[in-house]
């Protein structure tokens, strides 16, 4: 191991002084990639050195190795000096500071829009292209990104060896450990710039600030048509496949919907726990209220 230098430093120094005019995001990346992939003539190809003594997990290099030990040591040596937020990894903290910049370097070829950050601007593109050339060796599925796959094989594994040290909840995932904690803890890190909302993971932030752009961020492959919500594209994909997995066990109808079961169900239980505040008649779905109140 001693024949190894560990590469850390000569990569952090890169961004050590992110007011450098001459700092710019793609020379940064050439020279990270060529750190990063280096150690990899003295190594077999399978053969992974740094082994994490929380997780388990393995690494090849010594850089990625020392960022991941900060998911456990809650280290982030990274300060945004406008804001003073803080991240685990130089780069992470460029990206940030062109939220206050505004700097968009990256674009989409396609239709031009702009992004602060080359995944953002990649996972894009795949609306366009369709292509996803990470594809899972089990089950088949394909994915845009790399991480988006080694993410989706834990489920292949049904062992979450990720635990909430308060609770004791266990998670295949460890952001989704952190984002759980949050619950403990009351931290909600990521505020909405519009309203001030705070929220205690990413992907519920993204899903509010939709709301005040108008954002549909998720396109169908299929015919195009956008939604703000995964959970919507999910649904929406199904009238495509003509999937309907939620079953009425009363008569046996089948819907695309778990919110379409349930509205179903009502006919059923004679259920109506939507009330008009004008006459006080009730209704089993909320979209029939309005037509009733004008």
């Amino acid at each position: 191991m001693h024949l190894f230098r560990c590469i850390e430093e000569e990569q952090e120094e890169l961004c050590s002084n992110l007011d450098q005019e001459e700092c710019e995001a793609p020379q940064i990346k050439e020279v990270q990639e060529e750190l990063w992939t280096h150690p990899v003539v003295h190594f077999s190809e399978n053969e992974k050195p740094y082994s994490c003594n929380r997780c388990g997990r393995t690494f090849n290099f010594c850089a990625p190795f020392k960022i991941h030990m900060r998911i456990h040591t809650g280290e982030k040596p990274y300060s945004c000096k406008t804001c003073g937020k803080a991240f685990t990894r130089s780069d992470k903290l460029l990206c940030h500071m062109r939220t206050h910049t505004g700097e968009k370097p990256y674009h989409c070829n396609t239709c031009g829009k702009r992004f602060t950050d080359q995944s953002a601007c990649k996972r894009h593109t795949a609306i366009h292209t369709g292509e996803k050339p990470h594809i899972c060796n089990i089950c088949g599925r394909r994915f845009v990104e790399k991480s988006n796959l080694n993410i989706h094989l834990t489920t292949h594994v049904g062992e979450k060896q990720h635990s909430c040290e308060t609770c004791g909840k266990g998670f295949r995932h460890i952001n989704k450990l952190l984002c759980h904690m949050r619950i403990h803890t009351g931290e909600k890190p990521f505020v909405c710039n519009t309203c001030g909302k705070r929220f205690t993971d990413p992907s519920g932030f993204k899903k509010h600030t939709a709301i005040h752009t108008g954002e549909k961020l998720y396109s169908c492959e299929t015919c195009g048509k956008s939604f703000r919500h995964t959970s919507t594209l999910v649904c929406h994909k199904r009238t495509h496949t003509g999937e309907r997995p939620f079953l009425c066990i009363t008569c046996g109808n089948r819907f695309i919907s778990n919110s379409n079961l349930k509205s179903h169900m009502r006919t059923h239980t004679g259920e109506k726990p939507y009330s008009c505040q004008a006459c006080g008649k009730d209704f089993t779905q909320s979209d029939i209220l309005p037509s009733n109140t004008a």
